[in-house]
Formats: structure tokens, sequence, C-alpha cells
């Protein structure tokens, strides 16, 4: 069978890494394309082809207009994008990226699924445990919104990528220890000053993610893993995960949010857990992950489901994956150590992050980045990770 090419955007993202070596080693010709000539999926022996496209965060009409124009060139119809804000792009500007094909839903879907209002308004409908939520218009309303909440309260911003003064801008979640905290957050942060955002109650507990691929609503995989180090080391970026059984309790709220709206495509769910075990959902992340490398390697291959999808074949449900499976960021690890020593988290807690670090090197883990039998895109992260400041 005659696969046809792909092009895979947002290039130097880790997930668009992934999604080359999965589709390359199939047989799909890859073509891959970033904002920059060097990239981390365009060094993988596994791409054919790259190309530049103008910034879709600064310039997103120029982008659509380049991605045309260098899709139709090839004669590639089939789009992975990997980051928010190219999925929302394409998604919203379908009708006019006629005869190309993209693994997600409708614009409607991804709203539903992006927009936390409406997401924490979906959860109370579907009778899905959330925290407790003000929703605050204007910065000088956010006092007022902290009423009946304990402090450390939750600032979360409408979407985590919003469309401000011309530019996309990431807007993240922040924490606020007191009245004037929360006032000046609302204040000086563009996330929080110029556009709506969410007040929430601190739910404590463990986070759990649940990995989810569907086709027109009908859930055809999940998965999840848990993360055993993170960078920085107080919570962010998953650098070592390991696969893990998929709770079911939340494996049924995320297949009911996810059904509801008719979801077409990859999406993260993301809940906190607390400690008698009750889920409460954070937020949806409608788009492939950066550790996608993970699922791959425990036998769920996302990339390889999604391309089906957008080539209008109907995959086969996955049903189980391998438990125990490791996957390690090795440059986001060695962050992990920097930084355990740099917030000085006191010499236990350094000392536990060597160990840590030199012990991960025994068998069974897999390395996202570097891998001997495809190098080269460790070698064009390590070049940037050297010349950058730390």
């Amino acid at each position: 069978m005659t696969l046809e090419p792909v092009l895979v955007l947002d290039a130097n993202e880790r997930s668009a890494l992934a999604a080359t070596r999965s589709l390359g080693r199939r047989g799909v010709p890859v073509v891959t394309a970033e904002a920059a000539p060097t990239t981390l999926a365009g060094a993988s022996k596994y791409c054919r082809e790259s190309f530049v496209y103008p910034s879709p965060y600064r310039e997103p009409a120029p982008f659509l207009h380049v991605l045309r124009r260098e899709a139709a060139a090839r004669g590639t119809r089939l789009l992975l994008p990997m980051t928010e804000v190219t999925t929302h792009l394409l998604v919203q500007h379908r009708a006019d990226l006629a005869g190309l094909a993209i693994p997600f839903g409708t614009a409607e879907a991804l709203e539903a699924l992006t927009d936390k209002r409406s997401v924490h308004a979906l959860a109370k409908q579907l009778d899905i445990p959330v925290p407790e939520t003000r929703l605050v218009e204007c910065p000088d309303a956010a006092a007022m919104a902290t009423a009946g909440l304990q402090f450390p309260v939750v600032m979360k911003p409408y979407r985590s990528r919003i469309w401000s003064q011309g530019r996309w801008i990431s807007a993240g979640v922040r924490y606020a220890s007191s009245l004037d905290e929360l006032r000046r957050l609302a204040q000086t942060l563009e996330g929080f000053s110029r556009h709506p955002f969410l007040v929430q109650e601190y739910v404590a507990g463990h986070g759990a993610g649940v990995f989810a691929l569907c086709d027109q609503g009908r859930p055809l995989t999940f998965f999840a893993h848990r993360r055993l180090r993170e960078r920085p080391p107080s919570g962010g970026v998953s650098v070592l995960s390991e696969s893990v059984e998929l709770d079911p309790r939340l494996r049924e709220l995320t297949r009911r949010i996810l059904d509801h709206v008719g979801w077409h495509g990859a999406a993260m769910v993301e809940f906190k857990v607390r400690p008698d075990g009750r889920p409460y959902l954070m937020e949806i992340n409608p788009r492939f992950w950066g550790s996608l490398q993970l699922a791959i390697d425990a036998g769920v291959d996302f990339p390889w489901l999604a391309y089906q999808l957008a080539a209008g074949i109907t995959p086969d449900p996955v049903d189980r994956y391998r438990i125990g499976v490791r996957n390690r960021w090795l440059l986001g690890d060695v962050d992990h150590v920097y930084l355990s020593w740099k917030e000085s988290r006191g010499l236990n807690a350094t000392c536990r992050a060597i160990v840590g670090f030199i012990t991960a090197f025994g068998t069974g883990t897999h390395h996202e980045v570097d891998r001997w039998d495809d190098f080269r895109p460790f070698v064009v992260e390590l070049k940037r990770y050297l010349t950058r400041e730390h």
C-alpha cells in the first residue's frame, strides 16, 4: 500500500520529533516545517524534506498562505499540527485550506475545550467535579472574586494561548497567596489585565492526565502516565515519566466530556486527585502533548492513529498498552538537577536529584530525543542547549 506524505508542523517540538520518527518508520514520507531552518524533527533521518514558514504566533495570515503554497507544491494534503496555536489556526481556517486534511474536530468543539470558562460550565452540566471557580471579567473585580475562598488561590487565564495586541501570547497559571499578590498579578500580567480569567480554590493532591484519541466522538484509545521528575522540580514539564494503568474513574469522566462535544482527534485531559481519591477536572488540551514519545514506546502510536484519521481511514482501537515503560528527556533532566540546587531545595533534595539522574541510565528507560539509531536531533538540541542562557 502506498502511503500518502504528511506534513508535520512545529518541527522544533519534541512531539513533532516523536511523530516524525513514528510515521517515518512505517514508511510514510514525512515533510517537516517550522519558523526556523534547523529543527529537531527536521534533523531526523525519517524526515524527507523541510521548509520554513512565517511565525504562526506573530504572522498567522502569512503562515497560512505559505502553508497552502508549500503543501500544494509538494502534493501533500495531510497535516499534523503539534501545538495549540497551529491547531487552532488550521481548525479555525479550515474553509481556507480546501483540500488539506487535519485530524481534529470542528471549530465549535475546539472552542468548547480550549476556553476554560466553557470547560467549567460543561463540567458542571455533566456532573464532573471541578474546583470552586469564579469568573473575573476585569482586574478591578479580582478582589471580589475571592469572597468565600481561602488563600492561596489559583489564577487561570481563560485560554492558555491568547490572541492579544496582534500576536499570540502564552498565558500561564499563577498562584496568589494573598489579596495583594492577586491584585498585582491581575494588573501586571497581560493574560489577566487585558482578558477575562478564572479564580479557583487551590486543590491539594497529585496531578493525573488522561490522553485520548477520538473518531468523531468515539474514543479509539486511552493512555495514562505519571510524572516521576519535572522541570522545574516544583512542578512543570515532565522530564521522566512512566506509563501506568488508567484509573477507570478518570477514563469515564474523560469520555463523558469528549463524547459530549463530539471531539475528533487527540486530547489531553488533566485532573487533580485529592488524597481522599476525589478527582477534579483542571483543564483540557485538545492537541498533542510533549511526552508523546512515551505513549508510542508503550504501544499506543497516537501519530499513526491520527495519520489514519486524516487520511480517512478508520483506525483499529487500541485496547491495551505496556505498563511501567519509562521515558526520559535527558537535557530536561539535567535542568532538573541544576534547578534542584539553584532553588535551594536543600542538600538532600539535590543529592536525590543527582542519584536519580545517574540511576535513570539503567536498562528499561527510553530516551526521548537522544537515540542511537537517529542521533542528529540530539546534536541539534545539545548545541541549542549549550548556547542558551540558563
